[in-house]
């Protein structure tokens, strides 16, 4: 019986096949993944409004005379002392209004001098019986007419005055002046021309207003009240975030809790003062105050990024037994700094993955490495 070559290469192979082992198989090793150990930490928790920015007093610089506005004796944006003359309005028509009564005032003079020549004749007439009563108390009557005339005409030269003095508008602080709202030529002191030409700020200091929605107003006043203090009698523990992100370098003191809540927005408003001693703050910026709200013993921290999130709920991957990963979910009470503050489902010495968690998966076994997260967070 012949033999085909396909049929003899076919029973070669089988043979081969027959007489090689099975293939090894390789295991691989655990894969080496990041891991923190979670502590307990005492801290405080804060929280961030937006705020407005005020000068310690800013004080409108008013027109309160009518007229052209004849000269400006400041430069803009600089600093002012008071008593510095910073706007001059035509006094023309006042200074006539100051002639006027300086006349009628003297006439007031002369009619009492006037007066009290004729009296001082009665007098001795009278203890003669050469004139009636009668004319002698006409005579009195007369001086004290006159003195009043006298009275009402200074008072009239000293309104006069005052209304001379309104065209030299000076400053009633020392402070930083704005920019001027009239220029010269302009009719100043009647609406719709300018009343308010500028505005002096006293900025040593700043109040920064902010508003609290009533669930926070009560949330900290409560704590506050747990502890038997009152916000206002604090130190200063106020933090300022500037625009820009930076941390304002001084903290600041809650003086000021509106009287009620505002019906219409729900919150309520506060002031808080800070130190400007090199008057970067100025009035008219925005920024947000970190308020501090809570006191917690012995929180549970976890760095945010360990966390995960799906549909409002958080998880982390946590290191189970014989080092396998187990999905954790957990509940979060707040943020501290680049923390989570943990509620329930994590507790301190658990191990949570923090790096490349989407690499890992539930049931994966792993080789757990523990490192120190660090934050990045700067007060």
């Amino acid at each position: 019986m012949s033999i085909s070559p396909q049929q003899f290469l076919l029973g070669v192979i089988l043979i081969a096949c027959s007489c090689s082992s099975p293939p090894e198989v390789i295991e691989k090793p655990p894969l080496e993944v990041e891991v923190v150990k979670l502590k307990t930490e005492s801290i405080q928790l804060e929280k961030d409004f937006v705020a407005q920015i005020y000068g310690k007093v800013d004080i409108p610089i008013r027109a309160r005379a009518e007229g052209y506005l004849e000269g400006i004796h400041f430069q803009e944006g600089r600093m002012v002392r008071k008593g510095e003359l910073l706007y001059t309005i035509n006094s023309d028509p006042f200074q006539e209004g100051v002639n006027t009564a300086n006349s009628e005032l003297a006439s007031a003079k002369v009619k009492l001098t006037q007066a009290e020549n004729d009296l001082n004749r009665y007098r001795p007439l009278a203890e003669i019986n050469a004139i009636s009563e009668k004319d002698l108390d006409a005579a009195i009557a007369n001086r004290d007419a006159a003195k009043a005339m006298v009275s009402a005409a200074e008072a009239k030269v000293r309104y006069q005055g005052i209304q001379l003095s309104y065209t030299q508008i000076k400053s009633p602080i020392d402070g930083l002046i704005g920019k001027t709202n009239a220029k010269i030529g302009e009719f100043v002191g009647r609406d719709p021309n300018p009343v308010i030409l500028n505005v002096v700020s006293l900025i040593d200091s700043i109040r920064v207003e902010f508003f609290l929605s009533e669930n926070d107003y009560l949330s900290i006043f409560k704590e506050y009240q747990e502890e038997h203090r009152k916000l206002q009698d604090n130190p200063s523990n106020v933090k300022l975030i500037l625009a820009d992100g930076s941390l304002f370098d001084q903290t600041g003191k809650v003086d000021f809790i509106n009287r009620q809540i505002d019906a219409s927005s729900g919150t309520i408003l506060i002031q808080s003062t800070f130190p400007n001693p090199d008057r970067l703050i100025r009035p008219g910026q925005f920024a947000r105050v970190r308020v501090p709200i809570q006191n917690v013993e012995n929180g549970v921290l976890v760095p945010q990024r360990a966390v995960s999130e799906f549909q409002g709920k958080f998880f982390v991957f946590k290191v189970g037994e014989e080092n396998k990963i187990v999905q954790q979910g957990i509940e979060v009470a707040g943020n501290y700094r680049d923390y989570f503050l943990v509620k329930s489902g994590l507790e301190a010495n658990d191990l949570v993955v923090w790096e490349a968690i989407q690499k890992v998966a539930v049931g994966q076994e792993i080789l757990p490495k523990e490192v120190v997260f660090q934050s990045q967070y700067k007060d």
